[in-house]
């Protein structure tokens, strides 16, 4: 994707947000379901599927691959079976470990381990038992699909359970998997190689991580009430929900329902008068895409808010944890880092006029134009193009609960 003409953006307070929206569909779900859906025999059909341009190129991908994949409609995809400049800051290396040990190995890497890089799969895959070194749903879909091609059984071990999507749309296409506890916060997941998966309808639901941000919106413009649609509820995805609601939001669960494996609701959000909270590091996996939009409600809020453990903050898409403490800080914000640990000392409002660096960073941006929202004066962001990776629509969709960005 080239970002070489950069689209700035201001937010400015402008009242309450009203209504119901929808936020597109959720992103790890369409990456996987475009991937499960090409290594089955016939069609499968997916709705909701998220078409923002990180989604779009794994469907390039699959085509590539040797997939004939489709678009019926909006949001509408058929599979039948037989990178961007942000993405080469990633480490790879901790995928590529696991994966030679079942048998593939890497012709060529980038210095660092990082992209681009070219590698050749294995002869005869071994299945391997794997300890995960961090909490990453990455590492444990890589191991796993590579072990759907070795005879035997394939096991992933997390010390902290990271989102367990892979697990739940492997089920749902016929794959043998077993979930364990492990540990007080873990789980080894098991998985018999050598399976055929079947076609199956996937329903994607709405993003958790793309609903964070009018949900904080909502929470931090006075007398706003809005109610967005057929959110994702897996509860390994809901730190977010947890903090906001020990925070004191007002946030309902309506209509709880499930499809495909994964849960859903309708979350109805008020606006609320927010305290300062420790989260712990234990929480950091099943909200870590949404930390940067926790730290501008933590802003708004009476008292410090502790953000432990956001080690894997500084290799997402930019250097989230600097790049969220140098935003609070242009907005008046009192923010410190201390190690890996985030303080936010909340005084209930916030000065805002400042201009924030995105680090072509979709969640940066959206972060801080929800900021705006609430801010005495208004919050500028450098680049809301970047914006498309992940939420298609987002201004338009906030602009129609009553936002002000222009």
């Amino acid at each position: 994707m080239n970002h070489a003409a950069k689209s700035p953006l201001t937010a400015r307070r402008a009242g309450a947000l009203k209504g119901r929206a929808r936020v597109p569909g959720d992103k790890s779900i369409s990456h996987r379901a475009l991937i499960f859906g090409a290594l089955t025999v016939g069609e499968t059909r997916i709705s909701g599927l998220l078409e923002g341009e990180d989604v779009l190129n794994t469907a390039k991908a699959m085509r590539a691959l040797g997939a004939t994949v489709e678009r019926v409609a909006e949001g509408a995809w058929r599979v039948h079976g037989d990178g961007d400049a942000s993405l080469r800051t990633r480490p790879m290396k901790r995928i590529l470990d696991p994966l030679e040990l079942i048998g593939a190995h890497a012709l060529s890497v980038t210095d660092g381990g990082r992209l681009p890089l070219t590698l050749a799969g294995a002869r005869d895959p071994i299945p391997i038992v794997y300890r995960t070194p961090v909490p990453s749903a990455q590492i444990k879909s890589a191991v796993l699909l590579a072990g759907l091609a070795a005879p035997g059984e394939t096991t992933v071990v997390e010390n902290e359970a990271s989102r367990d999507h892979t697990e739940r749309l492997l089920k749902h296409f016929g794959a043998e998997v077993r979930v364990e506890a492990e540990g007080a916060h873990g789980r080894k997941i098991t998985l018999r190689g050598e399976s055929e998966l079947a076609p199956a309808p996937v329903v994607v639901p709405a993003d958790p991580s793309s609903a964070a941000f009018p949900m904080v919106a909502a929470l931090l413009a006075p007398g706003s009430e809005v109610i967005l649609t057929d959110v994702m509820t897996n509860p390994l995805r809901t730190g977010l929900i947890v903090t906001l609601r020990e925070m004191g939001a007002d946030i309902e669960a309506l209509d709880l329902r499930s499809d495909g494996g994964e849960e859903m609701a309708d979350l109805r959000v008020r606006a609320s008068a927010l305290r300062g909270v420790e989260v712990p590091a234990a929480r950091a996996p099943s909200m870590i895409d949404e930390y940067p939009v926790l730290a501008v409600a933590a802003s708004f809020a009476q008292g410090t808010t502790v953000m432990r453990g956001l080690k894997e903050l500084r290799v997402k898409e930019s250097d989230r944890l600097s790049a969220v403490a140098a935003g609070l800080k242009a907005n008046g914000v009192d923010v410190e880092i201390e190690g890996d640990d985030l303080f936010v000392h909340g005084k209930g409002r916030v000065a805002g006029g400042g201009t924030v660096t995105t680090h072509m960073d979709h969640r940066i941006a959206m972060a801080f134009l929800v900021m705006g929202l609430a801010t005495e004066q208004p919050v500028r962001v450098d680049d809301a193009a970047i914006i498309a990776t992940s939420f298609p629509g987002f201004s338009a969709l906030m602009r129609g609960l009553g936002a002000e960005l222009s």
